[in-house]
Formats: C-alpha cells, structure tokens, sequence
C-alpha cells in the first residue's frame, strides 16, 4: 500500500453488498470466492488484502480494495482461454494487455452505485498506480488509446465503450 493511503481512504469489497460484488463476476461466468477476514487470500499475487485469481474463480476478503477485486477480475477477462486454464496467482499478462485490464477495470466500475471511474481513479492513484502521464485520470483521458484498442479488438469492449461482458477467447 502506498505510503499516502490508508484503508480508510480506498473503497473495500466489504464496502458492498456480497451480491454486488458477484452480480459483475457471474456477467462474465466467473466465480467470487470468500476468504474469511484474517485468513490468507488464495492466488493473491501482491498478498493480503488484494484479490487472489485461480482459473475462473477471484477471490477476496472482506478488506480487499475494490480496484484490486477489479483488477484481477479483468486479468481473468482479458488473457487467452488457455492461460485462463491454468491460471494461479499470476497473470502473466504483456504491458499491452496490462494496460488493458487497467482500462477495463475503469470501465467497470460505473458498475457500482457510488463508485464510477473518477472515484477509481482516486483509488487506484492512492494505492500507487503508476502511469506515463503521472496520474490516471490522465493516462485514462490522454494516452490509454491502444488499451482501448486492444480491448475492442478482443471484443470486450463495443463501439461506443460498453463492456461485453464475455471472455477472451483462445489465442
């Protein structure tokens, strides 16, 4: 976490009623796995609290941040079918697709009553993302166009920005 943010500051996953949280994983045909508070989170990459990804299942506590839950939701989105197959804890994504999944996660959270991307973006510069232009609103607005554009051209997103709400296919 950074040095700057505190828990307080970033929204949680326990900010939200459960069946939120998994109304958005079940669009995709994934699966939201519940770590009791306390307990280690499985396939989490960074460890407690962020998310935790194992093939078609994210898993989170009740303190994972929200743009952590996003992020690694919209890793298991965007890689290849047969990455997704054996998929434990790290993505294994390029910086392209990174880049995408940070978009995507952007997308999504209009998804959430009180959230919306401006709110995500907060988080997200608070934990310590990093981008080019400094800040991710910027990024977002100024030099994310090859991150929507390798979402359109996967088909996760449509013309006009909307999330599919589909895996990506097999490479």
């Amino acid at each position: 976490m950074s040095q700057s943010a505190t828990k307080t500051e970033i929204l949680l996953v326990g900010d939200f009623a459960p069946a939120t949280i998994e109304k958005l994983v079940g669009q995709y045909g994934l699966t939201t796995k519940w770590i009791v508070d306390g307990k280690p989170i499985t396939g989490s990459y960074w460890g407690d609290p962020e998310a935790g990804v194992v093939g078609h299942c994210i898993y989170v506590r009740s303190d994972t941040p929200l743009h952590s839950m996003l992020h690694e939701l919209c890793h298991i989105v965007c890689m290849h079918s047969d990455r997704r197959q054996s998929l434990d804890r790290d993505a294994g994504s390029d910086d392209l697709e990174e880049c995408a999944v940070c978009y995507l996660q952007i997308v999504l959270a209009n998804h959430f009553d009180g959230v919306g991307q401006a709110r995500l973006m907060q988080d997200m510069d608070a934990w310590g993302y990093s981008f080019r232009l400094g800040n991710t609103q910027r990024w977002f607005e100024e030099d994310a166009a090859d991150a929507r554009s390798w979402l359109l051209a996967a088909d996760l997103l449509d013309k006009t920005g909307k999330p599919q709400f589909r895996l990506r296919g097999p490479q």
